[in-house]
């Protein structure tokens, strides 16, 4: 990958986001197997390119809405790490008061308006964003994540229609992880882009590498110029994979089954985002070694101190199952 005309701040900033993403994703994953974490977790290992080249390229007004593998999309608009934590352990302290979990963490402060656990069921919310945007005169963008099964449902096409009839400031994003759960893109879709069905909708459909988290950046970047100038929404497909299962713990209800190869498995692996900006920006002199290592140890800690904070929090008091209800 050449992308020597983006700046190196932003570069470092696109990297420390990765870092801090995929530290915070694997200490989740430790502390759910050892059964510390109440529901289920769907990491973000692999796909962390996508939410922090797609927010780098935004602005603190702009908004985003997220999935169920939502955690990445949150640190990656700037999420405070130990509300997270909390959030997962159950903790009054945490983004919901402990009430969301794992797949509802939201932050309209940062520009954050939700993670959704229904398939596609952000989507529509993203295009109200837009449509918001759209009658106040605003030139705030609004961008949604989601994955490649829910491109097969009726909300992605409805909501693709309406932001490209009214040229709404919407960015869709798709990660297309070549999974739904755990049936095959290829299986559930007659198509091998889901780019290509942006020519319905008479929008743009871009196709880009989901692991190179700097040609992430600098589509999106292209996406949002183009929505700011009040020319309507893309479509951004991002190859990309997850390292994990769909869920952590799956093995227990997949009864020893595979659903993916020791090779795919591995060429997934060899396209690592972290270890390919890693060495895109040492081999080229970029960042010394020893700031980078810096860095890592710094988000190191930074994550143990958000798991002790979550510890040390108190849990939701019985009473509060009543509050933020709407009637």
């Amino acid at each position: 990958m050449n992308h020597q005309d983006i700046p190196l701040d932003v570069v470092l900033d696109i990297y420390t986001r990765i870092m801090r993403i995929r530290r915070f994703e694997e200490e989740v994953g430790k502390l759910f197997k050892q059964g510390q974490l109440p529901g289920f977790v769907h990491l973000y290992i692999g796909e962390e390119a996508v939410g922090a080249g797609v927010c780098a390229a935004l602005t603190d007004d702009d908004t985003i809405v997220s999935t169920h593998r939502g955690h990445g999309h949150v640190i990656a608009k700037g999420g405070d790490i130990n509300k997270m934590m909390a959030e997962l352990f159950g903790k009054a302290t945490g983004y919901c008061k402990g009430k969301g979990g794992s797949m509802h963490i939201a932050d309209f402060e940062i520009g954050m308006m939700g993670a959704c656990g229904i398939v596609g069921g952000g989507i529509p919310i993203a295009v109200g964003a837009g449509l918001s945007a759209y009658y106040t005169g605003s030139d705030r963008v609004s961008v949604c994540f989601f994955g490649d099964g829910a491109s097969n449902e009726g909300s992605f096409h409805e909501s693709l229609n309406l932001a490209s009839t009214l040229k709404l400031p919407v960015i869709f994003v798709c990660e297309n992880n070549q999974y739904g759960e755990f049936t095959p893109a290829e299986n559930a879709m007659n198509i091998q882009n889901v780019a290509d069905r942006a020519q319905g909708y008479g929008i743009p459909g871009v196709i880009a590498d989901g692991t190179d988290a700097l040609e992430m950046y600098r589509v999106t970047k292209d996406a949002v110029d183009r929505a700011r100038k009040g020319d309507g929404p893309t479509l951004i497909e991002a190859k990309t994979h997850r390292r994990g299962g769909h869920a952590e713990g799956e093995e227990a209800f997949l009864a020893g089954q595979q659903y993916r190869t020791e090779q795919e498995l591995a060429e997934m692996n060899a396209k690592d985002p972290l270890h390919l900006l890693h060495t895109y920006v040492t081999e080229n002199g970029l960042i010394p070694v020893n700031q980078l290592e810096t860095l890592d140890e710094d988000i190191t800690q930074s994550v143990q101190e958000a798991v002790e904070f979550a510890r040390n929090s108190p849990e939701p008091e019985i009473d509060s199952i009543y509050e933020d209800l709407w009637v």
